[in-house]
Order: structure tokens, then sequence, then C-alpha cells
């Protein structure tokens, strides 16, 4: 894969762009620059290097490698499959991929046994198929490459803000207007490595945002995303005094209805597929867990 440089990308974080560009983890496009996978004007350098504009960059990805996690006959709701990718409906408190703690159970697992390993490996082997993710205690739609190509387009779409995401989630307290714009800046939090927050020298996020619904002392809300970091809505709505019901980490650590995690639904995907250039769009019905605070919140 190559690319060479134009104004727009001066000054970007070579990590960051070969991340972006060629759809992978940051932290394999990290892996790569640093064995030689990526040549900035057929040189390697750090994968902190800020582009200067003009050069070309050479990305070389990895050969397919057997997966080596272990497939499962986990329950999956596939909302749309063909031979190309599928549309998820992860379930509330399920793991995306195996991580320290979580070896197995997790949605990868799942779709290793479904699709008998018929997955991407653009995200190496421990990701499998994976394009885009969501947390644990967050329910709803995901998008997964079963080939190289589809990966590749899907990613190219979430990197040109041409792939829309909707989510509805509810919020600690009463937003005063009906809809707004947060655009504000992501970074990694400075103590705790697991942590994101608002920070001038993260990379740029923002969130559309407009009020479902009134409760006494609560919120349902609608978030759209224009750029899909890490914890962006929890972040985000946290920065403006309104963090997500149940969010222990950015806010509730009361976790009044004991939901164990944020009260956050992906509900709407829409995108161009990768390889029939059709345009595709897809609605999770609401969760149960979602529906109950609702009916509770209409008591208080």
């Amino acid at each position: 894969m190559t690319f060479v440089i134009d104004d727009t990308l001066t000054g970007s974080r070579l990590d960051v762009l070969v991340a972006d560009k060629s759809g992978v983890s940051r932290s394999l496009a990290q892996t790569l620059i640093e064995g030689g996978g990526v040549q900035v004007d057929g040189k390697s350098v750090a994968k902190n290097y800020r582009l200067r504009g003009g050069e070309t960059v050479t990305v070389t990805l990895p050969e397919t490698k057997k997966l080596d996690n272990e497939p499962q006959n986990l329950p999956l709701c596939i909302i749309y499959e063909d031979e190309y990718m599928l549309v998820v409906d992860k379930p509330r408190g399920m793991v995306v991929h195996p991580a320290a703690g979580n070896y197995d159970g997790t949605l990868v697992n799942a779709l290793l046994y479904h699709c008998d390993g018929r997955l991407s490996s653009i995200n190496g082997v421990e990701r499998p198929g994976i394009v885009h993710r969501i947390d644990k205690m967050t329910s709803g739609l995901l998008m997964v490459a079963k080939t190289d190509a589809a990966h590749r387009g899907l990613a190219e779409q979430i990197q040109g803000h041409s792939f829309g995401r909707k989510y509805e989630c509810i919020v600690l307290g009463n937003l005063k207007e009906d809809s707004g714009t947060i655009d504000r800046p992501i970074g990694r939090h400075p103590i705790d490595r697991k942590r994101m927050c608002i920070d001038p020298k993260g990379r740029p996020a923002t969130t559309l945002w407009r009020v479902i619904g009134r409760y006494n002392g609560y919120t349902h809300v609608e978030c759209t995303l224009l750029t899909g970091r890490t914890h962006q809505i929890r972040v985000h709505m946290q920065s403006i005094g309104h963090p997500l019901l149940g969010d222990t980490v950015y806010g509730d650590k009361k976790d009044t209805f004991r939901l164990g995690g944020q009260c956050l639904w992906a509900k709407y995907i829409g995108f161009t597929h990768p390889i029939t250039g059709k345009a595709m769009e897809f609605t999770a019905e609401m969760p149960d867990y979602f529906i109950q605070i609702l009916n509770k919140l209409n008591k208080i």
C-alpha cells in the first residue's frame, strides 16, 4: 500500500496515519513501523515521525497467519451477511476480541466458529475481521469483514467520515438545549492509561447530539459520531457535565440502577458496501435493558 502525503496530512504522526489509512490498529501500525514494514521515501523512521508533506509512504502488511483464537459455538445475532462482510448486533456484556482477562467467550471466538475462520487478517490474529469496536458494556451494531478488500474499503469510509453511526444513551442531568455539537479533541489520560480525556493535543473528535426525552434528573440522548475515537461519547458527554448513566469510569460513581457499565446503545450504521458499492443502512431493535431503564425513569 503506497500513498503520497499531501497538505491535509502534513504534520501527522506516522503511526496514526498508517493505522487510519490501512485500517489496522495503532499498536499493529507501530509494530509494522518498528519492524521495517513501513518506509518513508524508502527509509525506515520512528513511529512518532511527523510527516512534512510530499513524502511517499509505503506500507507492507503481514501475510495472513493461521488464527490462534479458539472458535466457539456462541449465540450470534446476525443482521446481515454476505460473502464479504456481516453486520452483528452485539449483546451487552460481550467483549469484542480476546485480551487480558477475557481470553474466550468473545465476539471474535463466535465469529471464528460461524465463519469457519474466514475473516479478514488486517488486524492480525488477535482481532480478525474487526473493523471497528464498541465497549463490552455497550450493545449494538458492528461491521465485520470477511476479506481484506472489504476491510480496507470499510476502514477508508470510517477514516473519510462517510460511515454513519448513531447511538442512544441516557445521561445524568437535564440538558438545557435540544441539540448541540461537541467538538473537542480526545487523547489518552496522562495518568490512567485505560482512560481517555479531553486533550488539546489529542486527535480531533466531533459528536452531534439531540434530546429524545427528558426525565427527572436524566436525559435520553441520540449521538451521531463524525469521528470514532475510543470512548468518544462517554468522554464528550462527561466533558459538558452530563456523564452517561452507569458509567463509573467517567462520572456515575454510584451506579444508581446497578447497570455495571454505561447505558449506551449502538443503534444505527450506514455505509457503502465496500465491494458492490450499494448504499446500506441498518437499525437494531432497542435492547431490553434500555427499555427497562426508560420505564423506571418514567416512574421517577
